[in-house]
C-alpha cells in the first residue's frame, strides 16, 4: 500500500511537471496529460496497479460532473438549449448507434450490446481539454457556451447509454421497449432525487452557521451523495448529480455571501478537478500493460487499427452532425432567424472541438472485470484500449490543430456582447447607486454622526463618476483599447512591485504577518479585476 501510494505521488510530481511545460510551450494541459499516460507505461520496472472498477466510477465521475454542472451559465444553457440538447441526446444517440453497427461490422466477436458500450464510451467530448485548448484563443462566446452546455449533458447521456448496454451485455437481453421506457423513467427520478437532495445541502449551507472551511466541504461532499442516493433507488446518479449542481450554481448567490467562501471554494474545486484528470491519466498509465496483455486473441496494432477507425468515425459523425443542428431550425422557424446566423466557421470550430478526455476513460475503466456468472467481462481490455486510442486521437490531433483552424478562419463574435471592461464598469454603476440609495433611505441619521459612513458615500459617488466618465470615453476615443491595455500593464507592474515592498516589510519585522497577508490578499482582489480568472 505504500508502495502504490508514493508510486502515485511521485508519478502526479511528473505529470504536473509536465503540466508546466505544456503552459511553458502553450499547449493545451489535456494533451500532455495523455501523452503522459502513453509514456508510464512503457517506463521500464512500473508495477501494475488494479483497482476496483466501480471504485473508479464512483470517485471520479461524480465531482468532474458536479464540477462542470456548477460552472454552467444558466442563461447561456437556456438561450442555446435547442442546439444544446440536439448535440447532447442526438449526436449521443447518433454517435452510439453508428459506432455500435460499426464496430460490430469490424470487430469479429463484437455483439451489437457491446458495440452500444463502446459507444457511450466514447460519443461524449470532455469539456475541460475543449475549454483548455480554447483558452487564449479568439472564439465566440456562443461557442464556449454549447460547448460547455454540450459536454454538461451529453455525460448524463452516454452514461445513461453505457450502463443500459453493460446490463445488456451481462444479461444477454435487450429490448428497445424496455430499455427506453426505463431511460426516462431512470432519467427522470435521477433529475427529481438531485434536484431534492441539493435542497437539502442548500438549506444547510443557508441556515447553518457553516465557516468556509465547511463550505469548501460540503460543495466536495455533495456529489458523493447525490449520486449514491439516487443510485441507492436504481435511479440515475449521473442526473442526479447535474441537475442538483445545476440548482446549486443557481442558487449560490444566496449560499456563499463571503468573498473568502467563494475564493476558497474555487480553489478547492480548481485543485481537484486538476488532480482527479491527472490521476485518471497516471492510472490508465499504470494499467496498459495489463490491458495489453490481457487482449487475449486481438494483438496490440489491431486494437490501435480498430482504435484509429473507430476515431475517424465519432470525428466524421460529429462534424456532418453539426452543420444541419447550426442551420436546420433556422430553415423552419422565423424565431430561431431572429439570432445571428453562425455561417460556416463556428459549426467547424465546435464540430472539431470534439475532443474525448476523462469522462470516457474513467467510464471505459468502470466495466467490471468479471461478470455476474464469474466470467470474464468479454473484450475488456480491448474495449479500454479503443477508448484510450480514441482519447488519443482527438486530444493530440484535433487538440493540436484546433488553433490553426480557428487562426485559418479569423472568426470573430457573432451575438452583439459588450467588451468585459464596459460590462465590467456598468456593473460597478449599478453595484454603487444601489449602495447610494441604500445610504441615502436607510441611514440617513448614521451619515450624520459617522464620519467613516459619510466618506463612503463620497468615495462611491466619485467611482460613479469615474466609472461613467470611462464609459463615455470608451464611446468618443478610438485608441481606448491602447490605453487599457497600457493602464492595465502598468497597474499589474505595480502590484507586482507592492508585492515585493510587502515582503521587505515582512523581513522588517515591523508589521505583524497577518496584516501583510490581508494587505497580499488585497493586491490578490485588485489583480483579479483585471485578469479576471485568466490565470486561474
Amino acid at each position: 500500500m505504500h508502495e502504490d501510494l508514493l508510486l502515485i505521488l511521485g508519478l502526479l510530481l511528473v505529470v504536473m511537471m509536465l503540466v508546466m511545460l505544456a503552459q511553458r510551450i502553450k499547449i493545451a494541459y489535456p494533451i500532455f496529460l495523455v501523452v503522459a499516460g502513453l509514456g508510464i507505461s512503457f517506463i521500464p520496472g512500473v508495477p501494475v496497479l488494479k483497482l476496483d472498477p466501480e471504485i473508479i466510477f464512483l470517485i471520479f465521475l461524480p465531482p468532474l460532473l458536479y464540477e462542470a454542472a456548477w460552472y454552467t451559465s444558466w442563461n447561456d444553457f437556456w438561450k442555446w438549449k435547442r442546439t444544446i440538447g440536439l448535440m447532447a441526446f442526438g449526436l449521443v444517440f447518433i454517435t452510439s448507434v453508428v459506432v455500435a453497427f460499426a464496430s460490430q461490422a469490424l470487430i469479429p466477436g463484437f455483439t451489437l450490446a457491446m458495440g452500444f458500450l463502446l459507444g457511450g464510451i466514447v460519443s461524449p467530448p470532455d469539456a475541460i481539454a475543449a475549454t483548455t485548448v480554447l483558452k487564449g484563443l479568439k472564439v465566440p462566446k456562443r461557442t464556449i457556451a454549447m460547448l460547455e452546455g454540450e459536454s454538461l449533458i451529453n455525460d448524463a447521456s452516454s452514461l445513461i447509454v453505457f450502463r443500459f448496454a453493460l446490463a445488456a451485455v451481462i444479461t444477454g437481453m435487450f429490448s428497445v421497449e424496455d430499455a427506453t421506457g426505463q431511460f426516462f423513467l431512470v432519467a427522470g427520478m435521477g433529475i427529481v432525487v438531485g434536484v431534492f437532495g441539493a435542497h437539502l445541502i442548500y438549506l444547510i449551507h443557508r441556515y447553518l452557521p457553516t465557516t468556509p472551511a465547511i463550505d469548501a466541504a460540503l460543495t466536495v461532499m455533495t456529489p458523493y451523495i447525490l449520486f449514491l442516493g439516487a443510485e441507492h433507488f436504481h435511479f440515475s446518479g449521473v442526473m442526479a448529480v447535474v441537475s442538483g449542481g445545476l440548482f446549486m450554481s443557481f442558487r449560490s448567490h444566496e449560499i456563499f455571501k463571503t468573498g473568502i467562501t467563494r475564493i476558497n471554494m474555487t480553489s478547492v474545486w480548481s485543485t481537484l478537478v486538476f488532480v482527479m484528470n491527472a490521476l485518471v491519466f497516471v492510472l490508465i498509465g499504470l494499467e496498459l500493460p495489463d490491458i495489453i496483455n490481457g487482449l487475449g486473441e486481438n494483438t496490440v496494432m489491431e486494437g490501435i487499427r480498430y482504435g484509429l477507425i473507430i476515431s475517424l468515425i465519432v470525428i466524421a459523425v460529429r462534424l456532418l452532425w453539426i452543420y444541419p443542428v447550426a442551420h436546420v431550425p433556422r430553415w423552419i422557424s422565423k424565431k430561431v432567424r431572429k439570432d445571428p446566423s453562425p455561417g460556416w466557421k463556428n459549426p467547424l470550430i465546435i464540430g472539431w472541438a470534439g475532443m474525448r478526455g476523462v469522462v470516457s476513460l474513467a467510464t471505459a475503466l468502470s466495466i467490471p472485470v468479471m461478470m455476474n456468472d464469474q466470467q470474464h467481462f468479454p473484450m475488456r481490455n480491448l474495449i479500454i484500449l479503443i477508448t484510450f486510442v480514441v482519447i488519443f486521437v482527438t486530444l493530440v490531433f484535433q487538440g493540436l490543430t484546433l488553433p490553426l483552424i480557428i487562426k485559418f478562419t479569423d472568426i470573430g463574435e457573432i451575438d452583439p456582447i459588450l467588451p468585459s471592461h464596459e460590462q465590467q464598469a456598468s456593473i460597478r454603476i449599478r453595484l454603487d447607486n444601489l449602495a447610494v440609495r441604500e445610504l441615502n433611505e436607510k441611514y440617513i441619521s448614521n451619515l450624520e454622526t459617522n464620519s467613516l459612513l459619510e466618506n463612503y458615500k463620497k468615495s462611491i459617488q466619485n467611482d460613479i463618476v469615474q466609472q461613467r466618465s470611462h464609459l463615455e470615453s470608451l464611446e468618443t476615443c478610438t485608441n481606448r483599447r491602447n490605453d487599457l491595455d497600457e493602464y492595465h500593464k502598468v497597474m499589474l507592474n505595480i502590484f507586482s512591485e507592492q508585492r515585493k515592498e510587502l515582503f521587505r516589510m515582512k523581513r522588517e519585522k515591523e508589521f505583524s504577518d497577518d496584516e501583510i497577508r490581508k494587505a497580499e490578499s488585497h493586491l490578490d482582489l485588485n489583480e483579479l479585476k483585471i485578469t479576471g480568472n485568466k490565470y486561474m
